[in-house]
């Protein structure tokens, strides 16, 4: 194999890629980069691609092809090798077990890995439908964020996604927090209405570099094989789908409410993070809604205390209710909204938080949902 490809270009590539490669591989060709120069010569592609049996990603770079060839290289090594290159054209070429790549006056000699060690690409799912890019990446920013990071609970660090009919519906839960956005779709003329399980984790890092302004990003599906796919501004990924069952979350959704509150989000979120500081980690922020105002406090005589007092739009009865301050923040920050709609109906049962409008009505289409903490006596 003989190459010529832009540095910039490149090394984008490889840094995609190899973010999806796993830190400690099981063996070693799994944490590795496939380098595929198709052709015969003249100007063509190199694929850049990597797959560790859960998440596949490939992308491809333009490149000047004197002698075609696959080459597979540690993923990480290439990523640092790539990124600290000087702004030149970058030529790679294969002789036997090593790979030189050289770019201006520098050159680097790595040892390649047996590429027929290397498993399969999978193929692309079939088509369901497609999105706006920056809209399907900020919607899954905005559930991934209550997405659960146990390992041993796989259902919870899944992502559910729902399709029905032109609605698209994505919803993740910890157990402590649950996030929904439901939004629209272009669905292919085929599909039937469909929910899968996906690790929120992969999902969101793919969203975020697919869903880039003015992209549109392709989802594919392919159930009975486990696999989602997604495709967008010249990059393809899939990912194996969860085998748990999600709970069932639409049941935990409070249907009425006796108390409203509708606040800034920024003022709302400084001040929590203010009087969180005497908070110990992993402990309580007290909110107490009355006639026209919130009043924020943490802390005890032990460890020092805080307070701050808020002008807040309020319905209802006076209420006291306690939130896990960074749980708070996550939801505020999750709405891309101005301000706030913030409901109840007792201390100990599950707070709605929505985005609202200047004029104090609820923006549709997402709502995190937040367990108070019990207040003490």
């Amino acid at each position: 194999m003989k190459i010529r490809v832009e540095r910039d270009g490149l090394a984008d590539a490889v840094a995609w890629v190899a973010r999806s490669l796993p830190s400690r591989p099981p063996v070693p060709v799994l944490g590795g980069v496939l380098l595929d120069a198709g052709g015969d010569g003249g100007s063509d592609a190199l694929t850049v691609s990597g797959f560790d049996y859960e998440v596949s990603a490939t992308v491809g770079v333009p490149a000047t092809i004197a002698d075609g060839g696959r080459t597979l290289v540690s993923g990480r090594l290439l990523a640092d090798i790539t990124k600290a290159l000087p702004a030149q054209p970058v030529e790679i070429a294969v002789d036997g077990a090593r790979a030189s790549i050289t770019c201006g006056s520098a050159r680097f000699s790595l040892p390649t890995m047996p590429v027929e060690d290397y498993p399969q690409l999978p193929a692309q799912p079939d088509l369901a439908g497609e999105v706006a890019g920056e809209a399907f990446a900020q919607a899954v920013a905005q559930v991934a964020v209550a997405a659960g990071k146990d390992d041993t609970l796989p259902m919870l660090t899944g992502m559910r996604v729902e399709i029905s009919g032109e609605n698209l519906t994505l919803v993740a839960t910890d157990r402590f927090r649950l996030a929904m956005k439901e939004f629209s779709w272009s669905p292919a003329q085929e599909l039937g209405d469909a929910s899968v399980l996906v690790p929120a984790r992969t999902l969101a890092d793919a969203a975020k570099s697919l869903g880039t302004s003015g992209s549109t990003v392709q989802v594919g599906l392919a159930s009975g094989d486990g696999l989602l796919g997604l495709t967008g501004s010249g990059k393809y990924t899939t990912t194996r789908l969860l085998d748990a069952e999600f709970p069932p979350y639409r049941q935990l959704l409070p249907s009425e409410h006796s108390c409203r509150a509708v606040i800034d989000v920024s003022t709302l979120t400084e001040a929590i993070k203010r009087v969180s500081l005497v908070a110990e980690r992993g402990t309580q922020v007290r909110l107490e809604f009355g006639d026209g105002s919130l009043r924020l406090s943490a802390g005890g005589d032990d460890e020092g205390s805080a307070e701050e007092e808020l002008p807040v739009d309020f319905e209802g009865e006076p209420v006291a209710i306690a939130f896990n301050p960074g749980y708070l923040v996550d939801g505020l920050a999750a709405l891309h909204a101005d301000r706030a709609e913030l409901t109840f109906t007792t201390p100990n049962r599950p707070a709605l938080i929505k985005p609202a409008d200047e004029n104090g009505d609820v923006v549709p289409g997402y709502l995190y949902l937040l367990m108070p903490v019990r207040l003490p006596g």
